[in-house]
């Protein structure tokens, strides 16, 4: 992935950081990029986190890797923090997000976050929804392609971030699911029930995961 950068061996990883200084690096880092490997000599801190003996970022936003008394204090500022200004906006475990479904396949969805709490983000994320996180109820018989086909546009909620610059998404509450749709003749489809929408132009009736929309 871009941004990345992959360090295998223990003497790799020395040489790379013997030639950083301690200010704030200017490399940018996503969601689950690998940094290098983890070892005694190292402070994990914000932003990251150890995962199968490596040290992955969480955030999207600058590295910082600091000598303090002989340890290397590893971090990732967002670019929200003081660090790094921005106007962007991250997902978090919680948020509500918008969605625009890429792919589905038997065991789960494939998506790219449009935006976070109805801000829009100045690049997408990739996301999934594992097929026993599409219902809250009934979750063995949930058939994916029943609930979301390409195309859509649903309302998730983020329930973790991945090790590989993905994030896992549920849509079991009612609240959440499709809210937009477009029917094989090109025109949004209207919800006529929790599971089915409407063609207006053909009639044609197809199942999804309806998001309950409630009026403010």
């Amino acid at each position: 992935a871009k941004g990345s950068f992959k360090l295998s061996y223990y003497n790799e990883y020395k040489s790379y950081l013997s030639s950083m200084t301690v200010e704030v690096r200017k490399k940018t880092v996503v969601p689950g990029d690998q940094i290098f490997k983890f070892d005694s000599d190292v402070i994990v801190g914000k932003g990251v986190h150890v995962y199968n003996g490596i040290i992955h970022s969480t955030l999207l936003g600058y590295l910082s890797v600091e000598e303090k008394d002989g340890k290397k204090h590893v971090n990732v500022y967002p670019k929200t923090s003081a660090h790094n200004p921005s106007n962007t906006r991250l997902p978090v475990q919680g948020d509500v997000v918008t969605c625009k479904v890429t792919s589905v396949n038997p065991r789960l969805v494939k998506v790219n976050i449009l935006s976070v709490a109805g801000c829009k983000l100045s690049q997408t994320f990739r996301a999934v929804v594992k097929k026993e996180d599409i219902r809250d109820k009934g979750k063995d018989t949930v058939i994916v392609y029943k609930c979301y086909r390409p195309g859509d546009l649903i309302l998730a909620r983020v329930i973790s971030i991945g090790d590989l610059a993905s994030y896992f998404l549920s849509t079991a509450e009612n609240e959440l699911g499709v809210v937009f749709a477009t029917s094989p003749a090109g025109v949004g489809m209207v919800p006529v029930s929790w599971c089915e929408m409407k063609c207006p132009k053909t009639n044609a009736i197809e199942f999804r995961k309806v998001a309950k929309v409630i009026a403010k």
